[in-house]
């Protein structure tokens, strides 16, 4: 097998081509929310081109070797998004997409959230948000300690900076000056309970992370290109003495008109003719 090897330059055709697994992505979110009747179609959207610059641009990955151990590791801190980032599992060879056709139904590995002992691919088993990062800190410790060259890459939803032990873990990931450690903050300014800054302000985001001793980073998070600049470099930057934070802005429903920034459609189900007119307008035939 060969390995991905993000150093080629940014080009017309790769990124072309993320673009086109990005909409994939969408397509497919739609389709397995289909099959299990309620999802998450917003919170997958808002992330759709992170997952697929990194799964297609960024992360060192071997096509059907989900066991690799160099393979670079992915914590999806919003894992109740998972029926975006299934399909792109399935596109590299890490299970056989035909079992995605059973999304959700009884016995089914594929459930709304990602279970790490039974889907290869899947670094960590989110849902609870707040542990996601001391999890991706933890493994970016580990691959130094054994030597490994991988870099952990851990996608948080901006909601999940209220939760859990994220703070703690930006504070210990500083601490252990983890340069092979970077996170990407979907800031989509939307969670289940309404916008961000009328539950609990997070800003100024990006100073918060410098405090805490991140290298900080801030991009459009639909722009593929800059997102793939970007990413890469960090991936790249082997030298780096400590972590860094990507603060993505982003637009929760990204590319269904009614959906985005609705914080009603965290979760929900379209019908029949709702479907068709999602599925057209995310072909842009409508």
């Amino acid at each position: 097998m060969t390995a991905q090897t993000p150093a080629e330059p940014a080009d017309s055709e790769l990124i072309k081509r993320i673009e086109e697994r990005a909409l994939f992505a969408r397509l497919e979110t739609v389709r397995l929310i289909s099959i299990a009747k309620t999802g998450h179609y917003a919170s997958g959207f808002s992330c759709a081109e992170i997952l697929a610059t990194l799964y297609y641009g960024v992360m060192r990955l071997r096509r059907g070797e989900p066991d690799w151990p160099d393979r670079d590791r992915f914590v999806f801190g919003k894992g109740h998004a998972a029926a975006t980032l299934y399909p792109l599992l399935a596109d590299w060879d890490f299970f056989e997409a035909a079992e995605l056709d059973e999304y959700t139904r009884l016995g089914n590995a594929f459930g709304d959230h990602p279970d790490m002992t039974r889907i290869p691919g899947i670094d960590f088993s989110s849902g609870s948000l707040g542990h996601a990062l001391s999890t991706g800190t933890g493994m970016a410790l580990g691959g130094r300690l054994q030597r490994r060259p991988y870099t952990t890459f851990v996608l948080l939803g901006d909601g999940e900076l209220h939760e859990g032990q994220v703070w703690e873990a930006a504070l210990g990931a500083a601490h252990h000056r983890l340069g092979r450690l970077v996170a990407i903050v979907d800031r989509n300014d939307h969670s289940l309970d309404g916008r961000i800054d009328g539950v609990t302000g997070i800003e100024p985001l990006l100073d918060k992370w410098r405090a805490f001793g991140w290298q900080t980073h801030e991009v459009d998070g639909h722009d593929v290109p800059a997102l793939l600049t970007l990413l890469r470099s960090l991936a790249q930057d082997t030298g780096r003495d400590r972590p860094a934070v990507v603060v993505a802005n982003t637009v929760k429903g990204k590319g269904i008109s009614y959906m985005e920034s609705e914080f009603g459609w965290h979760l929900g189900w379209l019908a029949e003719q709702d479907e068709a007119n999602a599925l057209a307008e995310l072909r842009g035939t409508r």
